[in-house]
């Protein structure tokens, strides 16, 4: 039977879950940028000791919202507060369906009085969409979509979107720009001059390092990213291919794909009628050991991803009524999970030992394979406390660390276990061949991992000063 809308793919399916854990849509594809330009390694460590460029020009979609309700949607749709959301500034923004569980996040940029532009992954636009049209908004909108996974011809966005990262971001930064850059603050937007054009900036770190996010017209992507290397060349600057683009998260702590909380609820009925069959809500997948028949085990709320601190009930929007009746003592919160390295070297060793078992194998520097990903982690009596997310490797860390979200006794040094293995072997899976599950033990650290990056957020970011310490 042909589907048109994601409701016609729940009500033609008895398991959702099992819909989602048999989907073939695999990994999430950081598309276009190639996987390395030296080694993944080598990329990692600039980032940390010297300077990386990051090239996020594909992988994300672009919202653009203009008009004099422009605020109202914002502030109607996300859990953060507008109040002091003035122009030249971003913020992180996070959606919740009415049941208050997460949609999705994402930056959202105020560029004018009545012109935002959120940039994210695709269930926060598609969120944003509809209540753009059914809410009866003064805006327009326009959606850019990220770049295909497997373009067949050249790739085309409307902006270019650059990261220059690490300690010595500073100085290849203002050699760009040819005079010293004004201290900001964190979130605050400016302009630098890159090779005669005017260029847009962000002070915020996806590695969570002194630098700037850049962006600007995409007919001009080629020309300032060749400037920027030229000007990095004498700091050590590297490219960060997509390979290690994504272990980011694991070092900074941003949990990037939760599954969107809008497959039950009478309330949601039209929005899956509006949604296509083929849209990233109906084709997403789910992997990891734990293991429900019911979808809403899965949803998540914003002190899970430890966005608790931005839920701010000075305005009406969409899941504030259901968020105002939460414990919020007893959410759960997110931590960082630092694997055994004799556990996982146990795992990893089994590729070379044919009488061995075969284990779920741990792709490096990445080893999440869905797009919403929840392994089980127990106690030592057993007992379920809560999941683990995203899977990465740092080699700035020399550890395998995965984003966790534990129950709100669990404290930091606290050894867990986690459950590596699909249920079934992953029989369904394309991703990963089949296997056995087996354990891991964890011990719960902060997140973010890195104290470099704890202390740069905490600090309010005065990144020029500690660059050049």
């Amino acid at each position: 039977m042909s589907h048109e809308t994601l409701q016609d793919v729940i009500d033609g399916t008895t398991d959702l879950v099992a819909h989602f854990r048999s989907s073939k849509i695999g990994k999430h594809v950081y598309p276009v940028v190639p996987a390395e330009f030296t080694n993944w390694m080598s990329e990692q460590l600039a980032w940390r000791n010297s300077v990386a460029l990051f090239d996020q020009t594909h992988h994300m979609d672009n919202f653009f919202i203009q008009g004099p309700d422009a605020l109202k949607l914002v502030s109607d749709t996300g859990i953060g507060s507008v109040a002091n959301f003035d122009i030249d500034r971003a913020k992180q923004f996070t959606t919740t369906a009415p049941n208050g569980r997460v949609i999705g996040d994402g930056i959202m940029f105020r560029e004018s009085a009545d012109s935002f532009t959120f940039v994210g992954r695709a269930p926060t636009v598609n969120w944003l969409s509809y209540q753009a049209e059914v809410g009866g908004y003064d805006v327009e909108t326009v959606i850019d979509r990220r770049s295909p996974s497997r373009p067949r011809g050249p790739a085309s966005r409307r902006l270019f979107r650059f990261e220059v990262q690490g300690p010595l971001a500073w100085q290849v930064l203002e050699k760009l720009h040819g005079a010293e850059i004004p201290e900001s603050r964190f979130f605050r937007m400016g302009h630098i001059s890159i090779d005669g054009l005017q260029v847009r900036t962000l002070r915020h770190g996806v590695a969570g390092q002194p630098g700037l996010e850049l962006w600007g017209p995409y007919d001009e992507h080629d020309r300032v990213r060749d400037a920027i290397l030229a000007a990095g060349a004498e700091f050590g600057m590297l490219s960060v291919g997509s390979r290690a683009y994504p272990s980011v998260s694991g070092e900074v702590g941003w949990i990037p794909s939760p599954l969107p909380a809008i497959y039950t609820g009478e309330e949601l009925a039209d929005y899956r009628r509006w949604l296509r069959a083929d849209s990233f809500e109906a084709v997403g997948s789910i992997t990891g050991s734990f293991e429900s028949v019911n979808v809403e085990d899965y949803y998540l709320t914003p002190w899970d991803l430890g966005y608790g601190r931005f839920v701010k009930f000075d305005h009406d929007f969409h899941g504030r009524e259901a968020l105002e009746r939460l414990d919020t003592e007893r959410q759960r919160g997110k931590v960082t999970l630092e694997w055994n390295a004799e556990d996982l070297t146990r795992v990893m060793g089994t590729l070379f030992d044919p009488a061995a078992p075969t284990y779920k194998f741990f792709d490096l520097p990445n080893a999440t394979y869905g797009t919403a990903n929840y392994d089980a982690v127990r106690n030592t009596d057993g007992d379920l406390v809560g999941f683990s997310t995203y899977t990465s490797y740092s080699y700035n860390e020399r550890r395998a660390l995965s984003l966790g979200i534990v129950d709100a006794d669990i404290e930091i040094g606290t050894e867990l276990e986690l459950v590596w293995g699909e249920p079934g072997g992953g029989r369904d899976l394309v991703v990963i061949p089949p296997h056995e599950q087996t354990t891991i033990r964890a011990v719960v650290r902060p997140a973010p991992y890195s104290a470099d990056t704890r202390q740069s957020y905490e600090g309010g970011g005065r990144w020029r000063n500690a660059a050049r310490r």
